[in-house]
């Protein structure tokens, strides 16, 4: 698959004790950001929490957050990367676009590039992304199972010119840093 025109995005909440904040970055081929974009943090106030209960912080993440951040980000990917299982659906309902759980396995590697096994649980595969490294604990919605194996080429595309979960550290970092700099403000 021709990975020249095609971008990968990452999308993170990050929920701390306090506040709820999102981070979405789209990179090309290479790892080279595209579109950056995060949220402002979102602080409960003790009466959302007590009139949302246990649904406040779905709402925050999903109707909050996530919406105002995908649909921010101007460059749209071919698909969106998350660490969140729980977040796969709402992504791809208000973007429109897929969404893959990524994480990385402590499994021995496949024989090859671009091997995807499933697990045995429902939308679970692994994926050997390149020669070398464990392979990815992939997930997809029920709807994208059945095309696992586009999805997976394109990530294989991908692992050939840059390490599929490291963007999650840098935007970590970047989320850190917005962080620092408001707090000296």
């Amino acid at each position: 698959m021709d990975n020249i025109r095609q971008l990968l995005g990452y999308a993170t909440i990050d929920s701390r004790e306090n506040y709820f904040r999102g981070a979405a970055l789209v990179t090309d081929s290479r790892g080279i950001p595209t579109d950056f974009r995060y949220t402002e943090p979102v602080r409960p106030t003790k009466l959302e929490r007590v009139l949302y209960g246990n649904a406040l912080e779905v709402y925050l993440r999903e109707d909050i957050i996530l919406d105002n951040l995908l649909k921010a980000v101007e460059v749209k990917p071919s698909l969106w990367l998350l660490t969140d299982e729980t977040l796969i659906i709402p992504t791809q309902k208000i973007s429109r676009l897929p969404a893959v759980a990524i994480a990385v396995s402590a499994r021995s590697p496949l024989e090859q590039s671009g091997q995807c096994e499933p697990t045995g649980e429902s939308g679970v595969f692994m994926l050997q992304a390149d020669n070398i490294s464990a392979p990815l604990r992939i997930t997809v919605s029920p709807e994208n199972i059945p095309k696992i194996s586009q999805l997976t080429q394109i990530l294989t595309s991908f692992a050939e010119g840059m390490e599929l979960i490291e963007p999650f550290s840098r935007v970590a970092r970047a989320l850190e840093t917005v962080s620092e700099s408001e707090s000296k403000q």
